[in-house]
């Protein structure tokens, strides 16, 4: 497999209740490569955004739920999510700013 760029690492970012709710406290929640490690995924959120300085970077693999649609069974896709928290004199995402 190629080696990841920065720009592939962050997939989109999640926005529910409980994300938004933990904005106030800087931080933020992503969906990101299922091969990104937390260095990877440190450096991809500091090019990507400008002015951000990430203190810590927690992830979690998510596994596919089960559903059927009648006789078929099947699982949905398996994701990977990073929560980043940024440092007290960084400056926000802007990406979340309207929201």
């Amino acid at each position: 497999m190629a080696a990841l760029q920065y720009y592939d690492v962050i997939l989109k970012p999640v926005v529910t209740e409980k994300s938004m709710n933990l904005m106030a406290d800087k931080f933020y929640t992503f969906y990101v490569h299922p091969d990104a490690n937390k260095s990877m995924i440190k450096e991809a959120v500091e090019k990507m955004f400008e002015g951000t300085k990430v203190e810590k970077v927690n992830t979690m693999n998510i596994p596919g739920k089960p559903k059927r649609r009648g006789a078929v069974a099947g699982r949905t896709a398996a994701r990977k999510k990073a929560i980043v928290k940024l440092t007290a004199d960084s400056a926000d995402i802007e990406l979340f700013s309207g929201l």
